[in-house]
């Protein structure tokens, strides 16, 4: 019998454009923008300057191009270099009906690979199609999500890289199968990456499982073997993460025929998903009652066990670092009723001092509902309760914030969101260029003409 390796190779390998329809075509383009946008925003950060100095440091060969930066460097370095510049301000794509993801960290396991090989902007959309086709449904083959039971999302992630390298280099079904192997036993990750006091880790676990997927094609197509049955084998990961129930038949059911890109979903705001509905109903609230911030006495937020647990405990009310802060409901919520909004610079050093965003903090309790327990994940309900300081109460229930399948991002607002992220590294001329260009990705007949559009020339 086939292994589930060898199946999630078939599925990479035999997948062509002409078998995509339209709507995932188009979605892959939009993920692409958006993903494009997010990874200039984060140029010039502190934490990116680090990595790419890291990056610059170890050398290698000019192989493939780091967006925004233009530093030329090996595959797997570019790879994880890109993945973390997507990734680093936390505003990329999230899919969450049982494990939490975001699939376009994978994204540049195409870019680096396909720039290298000079494929087609056609070979590029295949690539992010094979990304997230086999991300989302590995996220729906664990019940509960192995992110419920201790283990972050890049442990998938690390099945699913390789087979998009691999697919882009022109391995064969052997070796696509080897590269599974090779980086699916070497890769498993703690969720503890995103619990408590947060670190640069929690932006950098998954890239780091989308470089792991980069080398291991690289070193699969050399001949190099891996096991072939990683999932159902021996002390392989059914066996050994057991505390979930599996369902493999997930992973095959209608792959290739139905595509589940088109229920990704975009992120409104730069921070932790579950702090989306929240920061929705306030934001809601406070336009709705014309309430000013000084008005605010006190709020109340009703989520989820696992988000008062893990987004309120005792460090997200002190956060010091972006890290800490994009993940603290407290912090989030005060910046909503503080600044009308919840953008990117509300996460720098300075802004992280604010002192009314500080004051507010003090204010803001976060308690879990068991009501909302019962809903999660389908429904990621939050309730907020804004008392005022003349005593009234306002209360909002929000279900689906701003990016999801049910209050979806128009072409037109995704397209805003990339030209603020993009603004201060390029051109109002070369952000009209990318714009173009990534929703004319098919037409491309080498991609190394895209990706130098993605170049800062400012």
């Amino acid at each position: 019998m086939e292994s589930i390796s060898h199946k999630m190779a078939k599925f990479a390998l035999e997948l062509e454009y002409e078998d995509i329809p339209a709507e995932a075509v188009k979605e892959a383009k939009r993920f692409m923008l958006d993903s494009v946008g997010c990874a200039l925003a984060a140029t010039g950060n502190e934490d990116m300057e680090q990595a790419f100095r890291y990056i610059k440091n170890l050398g290698g060969k000019e192989q493939a191009t780091i967006i925004g930066y233009g530093e030329r460097t090996n595959m797997p370095n570019s790879a994880l270099m890109n993945s973390l510049l997507i990734r680093g301000m936390d505003y990329n794509d999230i899919y969450w009906k049982q494990d939490p993801s975001h699939p376009s960290d994978i994204i540049p396991a195409a870019l680096s690979t396909g720039e290298y090989k000079e494929c087609s902007g056609k070979d590029l959309l295949v690539g992010i199609l094979i990304a997230y086709e086999l991300e989302i449904r590995l996220c729906l083959t664990a019940s509960p999500g192995v992110r419920e039971v201790g283990w972050h999302h890049a442990t998938l992630t690390q099945f699913v890289s390789p087979l998009v390298a691999g697919r882009m280099l022109g391995l064969t079904e052997e070796q696509m199968i080897a590269a599974v192997g090779i980086s699916g036993s070497s890769h498993f990750t703690l969720g503890g990456v995103v619990a408590g006091a947060l670190t640069n880790m929690k932006n950098t676990a998954d890239p780091m499982a989308t470089e792991a997927g980069v080398r291991a094609a690289m070193l699969a197509e050399t001949g190099f073997s891996g096991p072939v049955k990683l999932f159902e084998g021996k002390e392989g990961v059914f066996e050994v993460i057991n505390n979930v129930k599996w369902d493999s038949t997930i992973l095959t059911d209608r792959l290739g025929k139905k595509f589940l890109i088109t229920e990704c979903e975009y992120k409104a705001f730069p921070t932790e998903a579950l702090t989306h509905q929240p920061i929705t109903a306030v934001l809601e609230t406070m336009k709705e009652h014309n309430i000013k911030p000084e008005d605010v006495e006190s709020v109340l937020i009703e989520t989820t066990t696992r988000g008062a647990d893990i987004l309120s405990d005792p460090s997200k009310y002190t956060p010091k670092t972006k890290e800490t802060a994009d993940h603290s409901l407290p912090y989030c919520i005060a910046v909503a009723i503080a600044k009308g909004n919840v953008l990117p610079s509300d996460f720098e050093s300075e802004a992280l001092k604010d002192p009314l965003v500080l004051e507010l903090i003090k204010r803001i309790k976060v308690v879990a509902n068991p009501e909302i327990d019962s809903l999660f994940p389908r429904v990621k309900r939050a309730i907020c309760t804004i008392t005022t300081k003349d005593n009234n109460q306002y209360k909002k229930q929000e279900d689906f914030a701003k990016g999801s399948k049910e209050r979806p991002l128009t072409d037109e607002e995704l397209i805003s969101k990339f030209r603020s992220n993009a603004c201060s590294t390029m051109s109002d001329a070369r952000m009209d260029k990318i714009i173009k260009a990534t929703f004319d990705l098919e037409n491309f007949a080498n991609i190394k003409d895209y990706i130098a559009l993605l170049v800062s020339d400012k």
